[in-house]
């Protein structure tokens, strides 16, 4: 090993012990990755809760990177930034609201409950993914106890599945079983790895962000989620200027990744 691998090596080390990366050997995966100079790790950002404002989601627009934005059902904006969106080459999911463990908090218009029957389900998924258009996705909007209920879950996969749509688990909650279902469902799927912005401080999000490169450069593909907050347009704007190595995809782009791998727990 030349001095420039040792000094390289040490430093991932150093970087995996403070970031958590609980074993050495993920530390040196990411610096044996690094020195090969035909490996690009890709990240997909999904922007979710597209529909409320124009003017924020242009702001994502212009960052010049694939970006996969998730667009909120039934809402006064959904139809023609989607058709702007799509436009501008990106690619546009159905953000499906669902219903989350806290009953406080209101998923919005066109939501999925626990105890819905087959058919309301159906009914619902079909006319909100109708609603926008050149949908190719679905990925849930709040949900975390929607997701974790199987029966639910599992009827509103098949939906999405029925339409040729792929699914990706936000995985608002650890009890999530929807990547799982949907694998099971033998369905393109795959699952959130971070969060951007749940501080909305630009500082946070840049390291939110080297968060996600760095399990990009550990398994090759990474996907975090964001919301179109200024805080989180600066930062990613920041962040793309000075990382030129991190491919950005969109998320279509990833499934296959996700779809190679047998373990669906």
């Amino acid at each position: 090993m030349n001095r420039r691998n040792f000094l390289i090596k040490s430093a991932f080390l150093m970087a995996g012990s403070l970031l958590g990366l609980n074993s050495f050997s993920k530390a040196f995966a990411i610096c044996e990755k690094e020195n090969d100079s035909s490996f690009q790790p890709l990240i997909s950002i999904i922007i979710d809760d597209i529909g409320y404002s124009i003017s924020r989601a242009r702001d994502f627009l212009s960052l010049n990177i694939p970006i996969t934005f998730s667009v909120l059902p039934c809402l006064s904006n959904s139809y023609n930034l989607a058709v702007e969106i799509d436009d501008k080459g990106h690619e546009i999911m159905l953000h499906q609201p669902m219903e989350p463990y806290n009953s406080h908090l209101d998923p919005g218009p066109g939501a999925l409950y626990v105890g819905y029957e087959t058919e309301k389900i159906a009914g619902i998924v079909e006319k909100n993914i109708s609603s926008i258009p050149f949908v190719t996705g679905v990925n849930n909007h709040m949900g975390s106890r929607f997701t974790s209920c199987g029966t639910e879950i599992s009827e509103t996969l098949r939906v999405i599945r029925g339409r040729d749509l792929f699914f990706i688990d936000s995985l608002t909650s650890g009890r999530s079983v929807a990547y799982k279902s949907a694998r099971k469902l033998q369905m393109p799927a795959a699952r959130r790895n971070i969060f951007l912005d749940n501080r909305l401080e630009d500082k946070y999000i840049l390291r939110q962000l080297h968060k996600l490169q760095i399990h990009a450069k550990i398994h090759g593909h990474a996907i975090g989620i964001g919301h179109p907050f200024p805080e989180t347009a600066r930062a990613i704007r920041l962040f793309i200027s000075k990382h030129s190595s991190v491919s950005f995809v969109h998320i279509s782009d990833l499934l296959p990744a996700f779809n190679n791998n047998t373990d669906y727990s």
